[in-house]
């Protein structure tokens, strides 16, 4: 098989990458890609970097077997946790991972106060300090983990008052700070942006990471010679160790577009078997 036309793999623990493979669908219409939805250990976030490593390498294995030719780790808190020991594991597959977008804030920022949405396991990575540390000089960072705001999206509760309560406890003392800048942290945020425009208002910015996300795809497959150049849309696989159905009813109210979900189950030495 020509490895042009393989699938491009793309995992998170829940239906958060679903905001990376909206960007990469816009991007590059013609690539295929495998989505895994790991929904049956959503959220990683509270987990320990040993559970989201080996969960991780899980399915990884699981998109090599579907000869996925890139994978992208659509995930904030797996890449804090799993991106360097998947690197490690397998050193002949290319991976793309999510990076907090502390550069480009460090950039655009005037008043030089920023407010950075993010899970408890990205904040405690090396990544996320790395970063800082590299880009933020000059810069005051207030930091925020929205509790329970995963677990809204995964229902496709995007505008209720309850979701709306859980971003105004986290920006409302960021906007008293002076922010004009909001990184979104996790692939999860950027599906409630317009609320939380609405709540920042016009003068703060929302950096969405996930453009920059399927840039990145672009660029390697192009320099590795594996972009598909058929000229029909690429097609679209969706897994989940969660309720196929549930996750149906969710893709079509984050994504704009329905599909099939297939169901998974991990066994006892986490390997990923089809139900």
């Amino acid at each position: 098989m020509n490895t042009k036309m393989n699938p491009i793999g793309v995992f998170d623990s829940g239906v958060g990458g679903l905001s990376v493979l909206r960007a990469m669908r816009e991007l590059l219409p013609n690539e295929s890609v495998i989505y895994f939805g790991d929904q049956g250990h959503v959220p990683y976030g509270p987990r320990s970097m040993e559970e989201i490593q080996k969960f991780s390498e899980g399915i990884t294995k699981f998109l090599l077997e579907q000869n996925c030719k890139l994978i992208v780790v659509a995930c904030n808190t797996a890449s804090a946790a799993a991106l360097k020991y998947l690197r490690g594991r397998f050193p002949d597959v290319q991976f793309v991972g999510m990076e907090p977008a502390v550069k480009p804030a460090a950039e655009i920022t005037k008043t030089g106060k920023v407010g950075v949405l993010a899970t408890p396991a990205t904040f405690q990575g090396a990544l996320y300090a790395s970063v800082v540390e590299r880009f933020g000089a000059g810069v005051e960072f207030f930091q925020h983990t929205c509790p329970g705001l995963v677990g809204q999206i995964e229902k496709g509760d995007l505008e209720s008052s309850a979701t709306r309560a859980i971003l105004e406890d986290a920006l409302l003392p960021m906007l008293e700070k002076n922010i004009d800048t909001v990184v979104l942290g996790c692939t999860h945020y950027p599906f409630v942006i317009p609320l939380i425009e609405r709540i920042v208002g016009g003068n703060v910015r929302v950096i969405d990471p996930a453009p920059s996300v399927a840039r990145q795809v672009g660029r390697l497959l192009e320099a590795r010679g594996m972009t598909n150049e058929a000229e029909k849309a690429g097609r679209l696989e969706l897994f989940t160790s969660g309720d196929a159905a549930a996750m149906e009813i969710v893709l079509l109210k984050l994504m704009g577009e329905g599909g099939k979900v297939r169901s998974v189950n991990w066994d006892d030495k986490l390997k990923i078997t089809l139900r």
